[in-house]
């Protein structure tokens, strides 16, 4: 009566998740490897640069940020350092920078906290990055998932972002 359909699939070696960052990334062009590890609730980079053998330092963090007036913003920071809000809010001659709650930040960026990348936010938001990070030879970012980082040239980063670079980095304090 009915015919019986079998859709086979194999599994690709090495696949990973289609994200809009990744969508973002091949428009532009840009060089990136893929890299997947298991995703660790409040890990953050330590757990990835962990997982993946690489410094932390290298590892760059994307923080969704807002201003006194509520407006956000984006901060790219290495992994093994904070954001100085007071130094932040100084030079945006703002009262006051915080972290976005975390359904506040899903909001903006349309990415799970912990899963958040600069490219393909769903709000187009200012992008401030770390000087420093444009210095390394290459970065570890978030691909747009728990458990998924892109390495990239910083120079692409740039390119493709144009964030405003800035020095407002700190190291972590030992209850981090």
């Amino acid at each position: 009566m009915f015919d019986r359909v079998v859709v086979r699939t194999s599994p690709r070696m090495n696949a990973y998740p289609i994200t809009a960052a990744v969508r973002i990334l091949r428009a532009e062009r840009v060089s990136f490897t893929p890299h997947l590890y298991t995703y660790e609730p409040h890990g953050g980079t330590a757990v990835s640069s962990r997982a993946l053998g690489i410094d932390e330092h290298t590892v760059i963090k994307t923080l969704i940020m807002e201003d006194d007036a509520k407006k956000p913003l984006v901060v790219l920071m290495h992994g093994d350092r904070e954001v100085s809000t007071k130094q932040l809010a100084r030079l945006l001659k703002v009262k006051t920078i915080r972290s976005c709650t975390p359904e506040v930040a899903e909001k903006h960026s349309c990415y799970q906290v912990g899963g958040t990348s600069p490219f393909g936010t769903r709000k187009k938001m200012l992008v401030y990055m770390e000087r420093s990070i444009g210095d390394l030879p290459k970065i570890y970012i978030n691909g747009g998932k728990r458990g998924f980082l892109v390495s990239l040239s910083p120079a692409d980063l740039v390119r493709v972002l144009k964030p405003i670079l800035v020095e407002v980095g700190i190291k972590k304090t030992e209850s981090n």
